[in-house]
């Protein structure tokens, strides 16, 4: 292994270069810094940055660099959403799964990958720890390979295990992977929680999310038996689960007894849970985001969010109007997994009000709002009111049980608007 400074790494990037770099919990950080001080005296102009969620310290200063780093993210996390809504930075619109393949038919050009990775081990392999995602196609494609080796990466199993030589430079850095405090529910969504855990099943094979919600949701399933876990993402929510043996995989028909997962968003808790253990798979977004994958399991069950449904359906997720929150991520890929898996089901959850009694059930969706999940893909929608179908229901029959499903005192506005654009046949049939 050849171990450089980050300042002698970085001299491999030019300028009008595409970088991929890490992230989830495992940003780069000294590799960024060491290419703000060449950015300081001139030496780099025109940088793009790749990744996926992002959260923590904003990876630069998009304001002081903006002439020089431009960051072209797959996912908005927390530490680019300022930048990107500000127009110094920009957004991807993409289905998870497919991040790993536009690197590689080069779609999105990749000439230099920075990423963070563990220990090697005694064979000569290192690993990718808990961001797995888009790393893996560009590590297979750039041009120069640069691994921050780092104690606190956990050495996970699965795609996340790449040979050393395939690697440029080592540089060594042991900073602190970004953890991520377990969200505590609020009421509201502890009574979304118990909706959708009384639509799983014994023996289904999850797929969930980070956020209160879902930690709410994996309280309510301590009373369910043989669960499996499938997904891009995992945190502490269900890690409990797996500790009590609710999760064990035993029903799953391909990687059984095993979770798969993408990425970690967690405590160090997750962290050291995932370290040097077989029965974690931490794969190529390609195989856990692919729909045929995903329904090899039977009775997926797939919970999402949701920032906006409008009354056909509709399911808006990663913006609020035209300010970008989020994206599209893998919802839409594991809503057509759970459809096609035998006895699946798919769930959009979401509190029928924001924190500023806003209805997020709307009549028509917001100006400029992404539609992530298509009505015609949507199946069971929740809400702390109540959980609906509209798999197969016409448009007027999902208006009416949308709106049963909405805060008392926004659905005679949601009715209102029904009748006005479908008639006066919208308030006598049915």
């Amino acid at each position: 292994m050849k171990f450089v400074t980050p300042d002698e790494a970085v001299k491999a990037v030019k300028s009008h270069n595409h970088i991929h770099i890490s992230s989830a919990a495992q940003l780069p950080y000294c590799l960024l810094e060491a290419l703000q001080r060449r950015a300081d005296v001139g030496d780099i102009a025109d940088i793009h940055f790749h990744h996926s969620y992002s959260d923590g310290p904003p990876p630069f200063d998009a304001e002081k660099y903006e002439n020089v780093f431009f960051d072209q993210a797959f996912f908005i996390g927390p530490s680019v959403r300022r930048s990107v809504n500000l127009g110094l930075a920009d957004y991807i619109p993409i289905n998870l799964s497919q991040t790993q393949e536009v690197y590689r038919n080069g779609c999105v050009p990749c000439d230099v990958a920075m990423v963070l990775v563990s220990e090697p081990d005694e064979r000569g392999y290192v690993s990718l720890g808990g961001d797995v995602v888009c790393s893996v196609g560009a590590i297979e494609i750039a041009k120069t390979v640069i691994g921050v080796v780092n104690k606190n990466v956990p050495f996970t199993y699965g795609d996340s295990i790449v040979p050393i030589d395939r690697f440029t430079y080592f540089v060594r850095h042991d900073r602190d992977l970004l953890a991520m405090n377990t969200a505590e529910p609020t009421p509201v969504e502890i009574k979304i929680g118990k909706i959708c855990a009384s639509l799983i099943d014994d023996g289904a094979c999850l797929q969930i999310g980070v956020g209160g919600l879902t930690n709410a949701l994996a309280a309510q399933l301590e009373d369910h038996k043989n669960l499996g876990f499938h997904s891009e993402t995992f945190a502490d929510g269900v890690l409990h689960l797996i500790k009590k043996g609710i999760i064990n995989g035993s029903n799953k028909v391909i990687d059984k007894g095993k979770v798969v997962a993408s990425f970690i968003l967690g405590s160090r808790e997750v962290f050291d849970f995932v370290d040097h253990n077989p029965g974690v798979m931490m794969m190529d977004v390609g195989y856990t985001n692919d729909p045929y994958t995903i329904s090899r399991n039977p009775k997926v069950a797939s919970v999402n969010a949701a920032t906006q449904i409008d009354i056909t359906g509709q399911v808006c997720a990663d913006s609020i109007g035209s300010r970008i929150l989020s994206g599209t991520g893998g919802q839409l890929e594991f809503v057509r997994g759970a459809f096609l898996s035998e006895g699946g089901i798919s769930v959009i959850a979401l509190t029928s009000r924001t924190k500023n009694g806003i209805s997020k059930i709307v009549p028509v969706l917001d100006v400029a709002s992404g539609v992530v999940t298509p009505r015609a893909d949507v199946q069971w929608v929740v809400t702390e009111y109540g959980a609906v179908n509209l798999l197969g229901k016409s448009l007027q029959e999902r208006a009416r049980l949308l709106t049963s499903i909405a805060h008392p005192d926004d659905r005679y506005m949601l009715e209102r608007a029904a009748y006005e654009r479908f008639g006066r046949h919208y308030l006598t049939f049915g």
